[in-house]
């Protein structure tokens, strides 16, 4: 594309590297347009539908003249009311709905914007990698700079933390934390927790866990919740996600909770650049908060047993697979000699040749390189039939590597 001297962008624009999950998706567009059924195993999004109270709640409220002007921007005092609700009976902490609520367009555009209102040039970010990109980035775009802490092996974690803290000056100012993790599957427990809130007070740097995965678990596993610690509010916020839950992900609804400095910051910054949600999904958000727990369980048991058909499916085929105790994910990693290519470019032989889209581990951050993510969005015939064509399109490429 020939240059053109009028337009310019911000020097930002040079730090961001093409978006992974764009081109994913423009590649199997492009195979779905040409009569392809390429299944997508590449994002984490939900298949399975919203359940039918809060779609007909959505409806209801619609259908309301006066549900179309600006909603309430920072969230309905009766949804603020309902997350403290649920707080309270899932994890048995105490919210003040007006100060430490704040409801967002997605966590993902939370967490941004959080980093906007908290973080600026000179400052330094802590992120366990492999990450989930606006992990990284939304720092980055904010102008600070990212120390990534490799999450593996998980021993010694707590302990690269302090290494750095004592190590750097400045010292860190934010920690960002996601636990379920994503794309590793990791799951941690509250005396973890303890630890973090120990280190945030001890060398001064505040925490934000991104708790999109907390209630898809497996296996007995109850993954808890950061602001479960005594002290955890004063040091931080969590973020959640109505979108894995309760299949809403294109409803685009989150919130943040914790901190009630941290939170009113991100109101500021919010005021500056959006309107809030639109009301009728904040009162269908209301019926999923109050009446949806049931939903969640049966969710779970869905997702357990794709999780269990993949895997299984996996190793079948001699790979070495770790099951994941929580989140719609396995992080597989590639065998050889497959892994040589890199997981780019066998995340695009798979696609060309199976027909089947994998997230390429290098989108997390080079940490993640020699790993593919699998979402476990399809139903379990879907993924048998996923790996029957990876291990079809695997065999020939083995041919072509040994001619």
């Amino acid at each position: 594309m020939e240059e053109n001297p009028i337009i310019r962008f911000a020097a930002r624009m040079e730090q961001l590297p093409p978006y992974l999950f764009g081109m994913i998706n423009k590649m199997k567009m492009e195979k779905r347009r040409k009569g392809d059924d390429v299944i997508d195993l590449g994002m984490g999004n939900p298949m399975d539908p919203t359940p039918e109270a809060v779609i007909e709640k959505l409806v209801e409220v619609a259908r309301d003249p006066k549900a179309h002007r600006y909603p309430e921007s920072s969230g309905m005092p009766h949804l603020k009311i309902e997350i403290t609700k649920y707080y309270k009976r899932h994890y048995n902490i105490d919210l003040d709905s007006e100060k430490e609520t704040y409801f967002t367009i997605g966590s993902k555009e939370g967490i941004s914007h959080l980093c906007l209102a908290i973080m600026g040039p000179g400052d330094s970010v802590l992120v366990p990698a492999p990450a989930f990109p606006v992990h990284i980035y939304a720092a980055v775009i904010a102008g600070a700079t990212v120390m990534k802490i490799p999450i593996a092996p998980e021993k010694g974690f707590l302990d690269r933390i302090i290494n750095i803290c004592e190590s750097c000056y400045p010292k860190p100012k934010v920690l960002l934390l996601n636990y379920p993790h994503n794309p590793t599957g990791v799951v941690t427990d509250i005396e973890f927790f303890k630890e973090i809130v120990k280190l945030a007070k001890r060398f001064n740097f505040m925490v934000i866990n991104d708790f999109a995965y907390s209630k898809i678990t497996f296996d007995g596993y109850r993954a808890p919740s950061f602001l479960e610690v005594e002290g955890a509010k004063d040091v931080g916020v969590e973020f959640g996600s109505f979108s894995k839950s309760y299949n809403m992900a294109g409803w685009r609804i989150g919130y943040c909770v914790g901190n009630e400095q941290m939170v009113q910051a991100l109101g500021k910054i919010k005021g500056y650049f959006d309107y809030g949600i639109f009301s009728a999904i904040q009162v269908a958000g209301i019926i999923a908060l109050r009446d949806c727990d049931e939903t969640i369980l049966e969710l779970c048991k869905i997702y357990e047993t794709r999780r269990d058909t993949l895997c299984s499916s996996l190793e079948r085929m001699g790979w070495d697979i770790k099951k994941p105790k929580a989140g719609m994910f396995v992080w597989a990693k590639i065998p050889e000699p497959f892994n040589k290519m890199g997981s780019m470019q066998f995340a695009i032989e798979m696609m060309t040749r199976a027909n089947v889209a994998v997230a390429p581990g290098t989108g997390f951050s080079d940490e993640g390189e020699g790993y593919i993510r699998l979402a476990l969005v399809e139903n379990e015939e879907r993924l048998k039939q996923a790996v029957r064509q990876m291990k079809k399109a695997m065999e020939a490429m083995t041919s072509e590597l040994s001619l």
